[in-house]
């Protein structure tokens, strides 16, 4: 632990570290400030007041998480240029012959699934503008193919390593390899996923009717017309292909997912500009660079460090100590209280600043229950509540405030007490399944 000596006015280092963390927390929360200058800020104030070094704070920055975000940033950046994604969608949707009530359950599918591979921001992006596009040709009220693509991405995010933020934060710190997050959580997304969709549709999915030429409408739409570079197309998709192949035996090959990202992206970066004048080129890679969500990329070091100056003052070690005492050293209640508690905090803050606190606050508990090994049930528990937590209000995660602004932009508002009345029920369901799941599994 870190006696922090230097810190200004002889202030105690865990009070201080914990005023500065709070405050971040609190303006974060107003989304008054951009929440990159907030982390930054809050790292650098750590810094002036002596909790922490920049040595340490820079050693307290994740760099195989920072990588393996910009890796997969660019890699679905420059690969959507192709249209795969598009193109996915309205294949699936003619596959049920433009049908109200199966274009309600592919479209949930295809969300789910996307947002197992591509970031939940990104994904939303692709589907809503085609959602409102065939809606808009049959006819039907897009709110439940809305409301239902942001839990699908929030839920199907959950399934692996690259699908939620969360996942990446947990799986970088405990060194989890992709097959992991798939061994263990992707079982329950399906079970999870099978009773939303089973729920939306008697819900509305029975009550969707359209008619015959607007069905014939959305037959009628061409999907190769979504592929604008077909050799684009088939250069992403070997990438994209590898790089799944990589996460999968990144555990034999001893290779971080953060190395085998940004190899991907150099490659797939590589592959997009050979050839090209020195000019073009130059200007392919700094688009393709731009498309990196560098907002998100700095927020996570800046918060790495400010948790990181925590850690080091012995605030997150004494708050494991506490949360031991709770739970009188339970896994089975640590495990139940982790995950209700992640869900309602999530539903109400980022989940990320939330787990990025919880991971190290989590593992100061490992030599009092146990180790790792019989912790496991606990971190799972973490990254089931926080990312179903993403479910509980229009506020709780990045792809609902994304889909809420697509939505008022085309005259069909989601307002956030309306939202609350489908998604407490969900969020409360899906947690709920997801205990019961981790119950069976490990204490039954």
């Amino acid at each position: 632990m870190h006696e922090a000596p230097n810190v200004i006015f002889g202030w105690d280092p865990m009070i201080l570290s914990s005023c500065i963390l709070i405050i971040s927390y609190v303006i974060l929360f107003t989304e008054k400030l951009n929440r990159a200058v907030v982390a930054l800020l809050g790292a650098c104030i750590m810094i002036f007041c002596g909790v922490l070094t920049q040595a340490q704070a820079i050693a307290g920055i994740d760099f195989n998480t920072l990588a393996l975000l910009i890796g997969m940033m660019t890699i679905v950046g420059i690969s959507e240029k192709s249209g795969m994604f598009e193109y996915v969608a309205i294949w699936s949707c003619k596959k049920v012959k433009a049908n109200p009530r199966g274009l309600l359950i592919v479209l949930a599918i295809v969300t789910a699934v996307f947002s197992a591979f591509l970031d939940n921001v990104t994904t939303v992006l692709l589907i809503v503008p085609v959602t409102f596009q065939i809606t808009r040709e049959l006819k039907i009220n897009p709110y439940p193919f809305l409301i239902l693509e942001i839990f699908a991405s929030n839920i199907g995010g959950t399934a692996t390593l690259i699908g939620d933020p969360p996942n990446i934060l947990i799986g970088s710190s405990l060194n989890l390899s992709f097959m992991d997050f798939v061994y263990e959580l992707t079982p329950i997304v399906i079970i999870t996923m099978i009773v939303l969709i089973i729920a939306f549709d008697l819900l509305f999915g029975r009550k969707m009717k359209t008619d015959l030429r607007s069905q014939a409408k959305v037959m009628k739409m061409n999907e190769i017309d979504c592929i604008s570079d077909w050799k684009l197309l088939k250069k992403s998709l070997c990438v994209l292909i590898l790089v799944i192949i990589g996460f999968i035996s990144a555990e034999h090959l001893h290779i971080a997912n953060g190395t085998i990202a940004m190899f991907g992206a150099s490659v797939l970066l590589l592959l997009y500009t050979i050839g090209l004048d020195h000019q073009e080129r130059e200007h392919r890679v700094e688009k393709s660079l731009a498309l990196v969500d560098w907002t998100t990329i700095f927020f996570f070091a800046g918060l790495f460090a400010i948790v990181y100056g925590l850690e080091e003052s012995g605030v997150l070690h004494l708050l494991g100590q506490k949360f031991v005492e709770i739970t009188d050293g339970s896994i089975e209640k640590a495990t139940l209280l982790v995950m209700w508690v992640s869900a309602f905090a999530s539903a109400a803050i980022d989940n990320i600043p939330f787990v990025a606190t919880m991971i190290p606050m989590i593992k100061s508990m490992e030599p009092s229950m146990g180790g790792r090994e019989a912790m496991m049930p606990v971190w799972w528990a973490l990254s089931l509540g926080s990312c179903f937590g993403g479910n509980g209000t229009i506020i709780a995660a990045s792809a609902n405030v994304i889909v809420a602004g697509m939505a008022s932009r085309e005259n069909h508002p989601i307002r956030f007490l309306k939202f609350m009345i489908y998604s407490i029920p969900v969020m409360i369901g899906s947690v709920a399944i997801a205990t019961a799941c981790l119950y069976f599994k490990y204490f039954m």
